[in-house]
């Protein structure tokens, strides 16, 4: 017992000062994290009030038009009594789109469209970098796009402003490029977590959504996880603890329903292809048009408000008819014209430059899907399936893995909206299939395919891959020099000088030895010097502190060789004996050796 106080103490008095920086930098990077998560539950709770202010102003109040809400959304305001007018809700979509259009392209052009994409370009290019202006103008553009009918969601927005909180603590901390990329994730994670009341979900999704191929940001997957639990307990505690949707407890139990659920797989890849075409052929379209672009989301809504004159529940948010089809109590028609009128209204909505996400059209499209795939199969084999609604689940899931390339947060993402954990393995395969079959495709254009690929992380990627190549990979690129022996007098070496295009000279003791070295600049003042040439050997010449690369060595630490005293060539040396001279090594060499292995590991991904 003695000893293992003594051991103790020894900790403190030895270890004390790392031990007390340690805990000091986990401290305040937990405040940190606490911070940005706090700053955006608040923000959440703001915008989500907002959206229900929004929704009983101009659809209900003016409107009449009262869509469903999921079984966790809270309601802030009694709906009123009156009749749908089809006539408002045909050009309410294009007033909304007018004052947005306004709101963004007046004060902050990079919240146009989905935020989502947004806040990715920020991460990949700009260190995380978002104008302090840019949460609060996506807030309120938003409110009003999704207010008046367009039809978007929440993710997008929120992640923006999630985003945006997260960059705006990193500035005001003074705190580097790197590190704010990483709150900005953080605020990602927060926002989104909070508002679906998915924390899980939400660090998982801000640590995939900004890849094509199957990688994860893992330096944000902790700080998003903590910032992520906060903002979730802020919103939960303002507007009730559960889940968004309300599932009935849906069980895997029959292998024969994969079948069914391969078909799903290949139904919700073939509508997510569309989908990402007719979205983004949507927004070049807009793109090119000669107009001033804030009339641009007028004109999308005035397209939204005419199908929502004929199909009203494309309009908004769609969250109630996703409830609906996991309660089973939509038709398939209705189903059908849900899906694809989402399809088309979303397109109009946030290509045309309106404010919106993507993922709840995506849940509200999936969740569709999964109710027509889940019937049909009922009807035809009541025996294997013989919960329609559990394809809803899945479908949602499927339809944005099929979008967005992110199938293992989205699994978790539908289970923790829906509060259903036992359709895990056949998300897993319809997610799976879905992804495999449309990778080549995602509705966030500003997704890169890897790691390597991000501008963020080219700096560290040429790191890791420079530590992978040794010098004796490059021994074929090791040039033989003339050795000049210290014995030579400077009139003789202006011979050889004068017949060789080298740049620097080693020099060789009476062994054949390295001894010196010597670069052409070192020369250039006493090269045409008169009366020194008998005068002075080469040894007086050379400098002995020679800087050399030996085989075994990384090309890491040789290109820091290369940057340090800002040559362009090393002597490369046996690794048994350093003064043995192999030959000399080109920095040029080097970074072209590089290219060709990056070139190479790009062609067999």
């Amino acid at each position: 017992m003695r000893l293992f106080k003594d051991d103790v103490n020894r900790l403190h008095v030895d270890s004390g000062s790392p031990f007390r920086e340690g805990l000091s930098r986990i401290g305040r990077w937990s405040i940190y994290y606490a911070a940005v998560g706090i700053f955006a539950g608040v923000g959440a709770i703001i915008f989500y009030y907002l959206c229900q202010l929004g929704m009983r102003i101009f659809l209900d109040f003016l409107a009449g038009f009262r869509p469903p809400s999921s079984a966790g959304e809270y309601a802030l305001f009694v709906p009123g009594i009156g009749e749908v007018n089809r006539w408002v809700l045909l050009i309410l979509p294009a007033c909304g789109g007018l004052l947005s259009g306004w709101l963004v392209y007046t004060f902050a052009p990079e919240a146009a469209g989905a935020g989502n994409d947004a806040a990715i370009h920020a991460y990949h290019n700009t260190e995380g970098f978002i104008r302090t202006r840019v949460p609060f103008v996506k807030t309120f553009a938003t409110v009003i796009t999704l207010t008046t009918g367009g039809s978007g969601g929440r993710e997008g927005p929120i992640a923006q402003i999630g985003a945006g909180i997260g960059s705006l603590v990193a500035t005001k901390l003074k705190l580097s490029g790197r590190e704010r990329r990483i709150l900005m994730a953080a605020g990602i994670a927060a926002g989104v977590g909070s508002i679906f009341r998915a924390p899980l979900a939400g660090a998982l999704f801000a640590a995939e959504f900004l890849y094509r191929d199957p990688e994860f940001e893992y330096e944000v997957i902790i700080p998003a996880g903590m910032a992520s639990v906060v903002a979730y307990c802020i919103f939960c505690m303002v507007f009730g603890w559960g889940s968004l949707l309300q599932s009935p407890d849906f069980i895997f139990r029959n292998p024969l329903e994969l079948g069914p659920y391969l078909v799903l797989a290949l139904v919700v890849a073939g509508s997510g292809v569309v989908f990402i075409k007719l979205f983004h052929g949507t927004t070049r379209l807009f793109e090119h048009l000669k107009i001033p672009n804030y009339l641009k989301p007028a004109i999308g809504g005035s397209l939204t408000g005419i199908i929502g004159f004929f199909l009203p529940h494309t309009l908004a948010f769609g969250y109630g008819y996703a409830q609906k089809a996991l309660n089973q109590e939509a038709a398939l028609t209705f189903l059908l014209s849900l899906a694809i009128g989402k399809m088309f209204t979303t397109s109009f909505s946030i290509g045309s430059g309106g404010s919106g996400g993507l993922f709840g059209p995506s849940i509200v499209i999936g969740a569709a899907l999964g109710g027509v795939v889940g019937q049909l199969f009922h009807q035809v084999l009541p025996g294997v399936v013989n919960s329609p609604g559990a394809f809803v689940v899945v479908g949602m899931a499927g339809f944005f893995a099929a979008v967005s390339n992110t199938p293992i947060s989205t699994i978790i993402f539908v289970s923790e909206m829906t509060n259903s954990y036992h359709l895990l393995l056949p998300s897993l395969l319809v997610c799976s299939t879905a992804y495999l079959a449309t990778r080549r495709w995602t509705i966030f254009k500003s997704q890169v395919r890897r790691r390597i690929d991000s501008p963020a992380h080219a700096g560290e990627f040429f790191v890791d891959v420079l530590q992978t190549i040794r010098v004796q990979d490059l021994l074929d690129r090791v040039r033989k020099v003339m050795m000049i022996p210290e014995s030579m007098p400077f009139a003789e070496f202006k011979k050889h000088f004068s017949e060789t295009e080298q740049h620097y000279f080693p020099v060789m003791d009476q062994q054949g030895k390295l001894s010196r070295i010597f670069s052409v600049n070192d020369i250039r003042g006493v090269l045409f010097a008169p009366g020194i040439g008998q005068l002075i050997v080469m040894k007086d010449i050379g400098t002995s502190q020679i800087i050399t690369a030996s085989p075994s060595e990384d090309l890491n630490s040789v290109l820091k060789k290369f940057t340090v005293k800002n040559i362009d060539s090393l002597p490369v040396v046996r690794d048994e004996d350093p003064r043995e001279l192999i030959g000399m090594l080109n920095r040029r060499e080097v970074i072209a050796y590089y290219n060709q292995r990056v070139a190479d590991m790009k062609a067999l991904a």
